[in-house]
C-alpha cells in the first residue's frame, strides 16, 4: 500500500507540474507544428536523393529534435514562460548529442536489416530487437537534456540503468493508456518507435497519433471526425506527454524508490 500511495503521489505531482509547464510553454505546441512542416518539406525535397538525401534528413531531424528537447528543458526546468525568442535560440542545441546517438544506432541497425532479410524468422527477430531498444532506450530524450552526457555510450548506459531502477514507475502510465488496446498494438508501436530511440522527429508523433486514433475507433468515432480530432489534438497531446515524461524522469532520477517509500511512510 505504501508503494501504491508513493507512486500515486509521484504521478500526481508530475501531472500538476506538467499542467504548469504546459501553461508556461504553450508556444512549444506551435514550434512542434512548425517543425513538423519543416520535416515534411525536407523529406519531400531531399528524399529522392538516396543515401545523400538520407544523411541530409538525418541532420535536419537532429536539428529539430535537439531544438524540441531544448524547448522541453526550458518549459520543465525553468520557472518562466517559453517565448518565441526561446524557439529561435533553441536551434542547434543538442544537435550533436542527437546525431551521436542516432549514428551509433544506425550502423548495427543497418546490419540487422541486411541480415534479417535472408532469415525466415527475420521479421520476428527484428521486432524483438526493436522492442528491446524501445524499452531500454525509452528515456534517452530525457537523459540528453536533463543529464547531459558527453558521449552516446553514456546516454545508453544512463538510460539502461534508469529503466532497470524505475521500470515500474516509468512504464506504468504507458501501460494504462495503451494496455487496453491489446498486445498486438503495443508490439507494432514498439517496433516503429524502437528504431529511433525516441529521437526521430516524425516518430514523436507516432505514439499520440496511433493511440488517439485507436481510442477514437474504440469509442465508435471514425471517418472525417476522427481524422480532424487527431489532427487538432496531436500537437498539444505530444507536448503534454513529453512534459509529463520530463517531470516524471526528473523526479525519478533525483530520488530513489527506497527514499520515496520512506518519505511516504512518514506522511501516512
Amino acid at each position: 500500500m505504501t508503494f501504491l500511495y508513493a507512486t500515486w503521489q509521484l504521478y500526481r505531482e508530475a501531472l500538476r507540474a506538467s499542467v504548469t509547464s504546459f501553461v508556461r510553454g504553450w508556444r512549444v505546441v506551435l514550434a512542434v507544428i512548425a517543425f513538423f512542416v519543416l520535416m515534411l518539406f525536407a523529406t519531400t525535397l531531399v528524399g529522392p536523393f538516396g543515401l545523400a538525401g538520407g544523411f541530409i534528413l538525418g541532420a535536419v531531424n537532429a536539428l529539430l529534435i535537439g531544438s524540441t528537447l531544448a524547448l522541453f528543458e526550458t518549459a520543465i526546468l525553468s520557472t518562466r514562460a517559453v517565448t518565441f525568442q526561446d524557439i529561435l535560440e533553441s536551434f542547434g542545441r543538442y544537435f550533436w548529442d542527437v546525431m551521436g546517438v542516432l549514428f551509433v544506432l544506425w550502423i548495427p541497425l543497418m546490419l540487422l536489416d541486411e541480415g534479417m532479410r535472408a532469415n525466415p524468422n527475420g521479421a520476428f527477430l527484428s521486432s524483438a530487437v526493436f522492442l528491446l531498444l524501445f524499452i531500454l532506450l525509452n528515456p534517452a530524450p530525457e537523459v540528453i537534456y536533463q543529464v547531459r552526457h558527453g558521449s552516446p555510450l553514456e546516454v545508453f548506459k544512463t538510460s539502461y540503468e534508469f529503466v532497470l531502477e524505475n521500470w515500474i514507475e516509468w512504464f506504468l502510465p504507458l501501460f494504462i493508456i495503451i494496455g487496453p488496446l491489446g498486445v498486438t498494438f503495443f508490439l507494432n508501436l514498439s517496433t516503429r518507435l524502437g528504431r529511433g530511440a525516441g529521437l526521430n522527429f516524425l516518430q514523436l508523433l507516432v505514439l499520440p497519433v496511433s493511440t488517439l486514433s485507436a481510442w477514437l475507433g474504440q469509442l465508435g468515432i471514425s471517418g472525417e471526425v476522427s481524422s480532424m480530432l487527431v489532427m487538432l489534438l496531436t500537437p498539444p497531446l505530444t507536448v503534454f506527454m513529453f512534459l509529463f515524461r520530463g517531470h516524471l524522469f526528473h523526479a525519478l532520477h533525483t530520488s530513489s524508490r527506497r527514499g520515496r517509500l520512506f518519505k511516504t511512510s512518514q506522511q501516512v
